[in-house]
């Protein structure tokens, strides 16, 4: 073990201080437990951090405890948050941009997650290459409530295996016990480290590097990104051998497999992050939208393009776009064309489909559409149908509502 003495006298540096407040700042996020946003806070922070800092340094500060939010998942479900109030996160961002210098390299390279310079991306592309390379079965692990479920004490011992600075453990286990609000009650925490601090992605990949560390032993190909960890080997039989060493070096960290949703499987059955792969012509595997984030996209996209919102088609767009620009950005890598040009055409029906709704009247209609240069044949076509708005947004309406035409509303293209 390294000798990292002084750590949080280095966290607590005015120059770190500082690129943590603009860090957290830029992150903006929703108040803790005191209610206060981050321009009250800074306010606070210019009379009483001097009080926060001593009792930092001398082992009596106390943690706010975190305020529970319930985020929808796509599914139904609802992912829980603990959100830290904004002098915590301030705190825990001083400490994570100190530690992960000394830890991040410790770690596997087969760990992709929350990791400077890495991204899910990464961990696709490996899972693509080691089903090239012809392991095409797969060994699919979900962690049940992962986040939830961390031993605080495991945590603690395989933290201290890699610093050794008493004050900055001591700030964690505060930080691990500080307990979380519900509903206007505090509520003790044994166990877990909540979603929603700078510090927990660290301090996840912490606990989990061990498990990576066992598996590089025996010399398997896998990918990690966070609690997400594929396996991947050459048939179903090696495939279920691994998944049994996975529940005991899993099981001795005190975690648990959800197994109504791991598998041993085909590789190409599976999806991975929100993407799954297929086998292309010349037999080479390429990655595409699996079904479930695809569906949630369109699920999105009818929300978002609601055709009853009163909305103007600027407003509309204006709140599509950096949804469009994000989904693009994350799944950029699908290598399935058509794909792409079916999504972008069904999205600028719809938004025909708003225009003529707006429109409405057939007079408002034949004007619109000559004012776009329409010609006087598909005015009147457009015009006389204008009650059924989903099918007169794919017929000659279209040679008006060009792409063009959604290029200069800022529609992004999606292929």
């Amino acid at each position: 073990m390294a000798g990292t003495g002084g750590l949080l006298d280095a966290a607590l540096t005015r120059q770190n201080l500082q690129a943590a407040w603009k860090r957290v700042k830029a992150n903006k996020g929703a108040a803790g437990v005191d209610g206060l946003d981050i321009e009250q806070t800074a306010r606070l922070l210019q009379t009483s951090w001097p009080d926060i800092r001593q009792a930092l340094l001398a082992g009596s500060y106390r943690p706010s405890p975190v305020r529970k939010v319930l985020i929808p998942k796509p599914d139904g479900s609802q992912r829980e948050l603990g959100i830290p109030t904004v002098i915590d996160r301030l705190i825990q961002q001083a400490l994570l941009q100190v530690l992960q210098p000394l830890i991040d390299p410790t770690f596997s390279e087969h760990s992709h997650g929350f990791r400077p310079g890495r991204r899910a991306h990464d961990a696709v592309k490996a899972a693509r290459a080691f089903v090239q390379s012809g392991k095409r079965v797969v060994v699919d692990v979900d962690l049940a409530k992962f986040f939830d479920r961390v031993n605080h004490d495991i945590l603690i011992d395989r933290l201290k295996r890699r610093i050794d600075d008493a004050g900055v453990i001591w700030l964690i286990r505060a930080y691990l016990n500080a307990g979380i609000m519900d509903g206007g009650v505090v509520v003790d925490r044994h166990l877990g480290t909540p979603q929603g601090g700078p510090l927990s992605p660290l301090l996840a990949n912490v606990l989990l590097d061990e498990v990576d560390k066992a598996l590089e032993a025996r010399g398997y190909c896998f990918a990690r990104y966070a609690d997400d960890c594929n396996v991947y080997v050459g048939s179903i039989k090696a495939g279920e051998r691994v998944m049994c060493y996975l529940r005991k070096l899993y099981t001795g960290l005190k975690l648990q497999i959800n197994e109504a949703k791991s598998a041993v499987a085909s590789a190409f059955g599976r999806k991975f992050l929100g993407y799954a792969l297929w086998v292309a012509k010349g037999r080479e595997v390429k990655c595409k939208v699996a079904e479930k984030p695809l569906d949630n996209f369109k699920a999105r996209i009818r929300q978002l393009t609601h055709r009853s919102g009163g909305r103007s088609m600027a407003q509309v767009v204006e709140k599509l776009r950096p949804y469009v620009l994000g989904w693009k950005a994350y799944f950029g890598m699908s290598q399935t064309p058509g794909v792409w040009r079916e999504l972008d055409e069904w999205l600028r029906h719809r938004l025909r489909a708003i225009q003529l709704r707006h429109w409405k009247r057939p007079k408002t209609i034949y004007r619109e559409l000559k004012a776009l240069r329409a010609s006087e044949d598909v005015a009147k076509q457009v015009a006389g149908n204008c009650h059924r708005w989903w099918r007169n947004s794919d017929g000659a309406i279209k040679r008006v509502l060009t792409i063009a035409y959604f290029d200069r509303l800022g529609v992004p293209r999606l292929s």
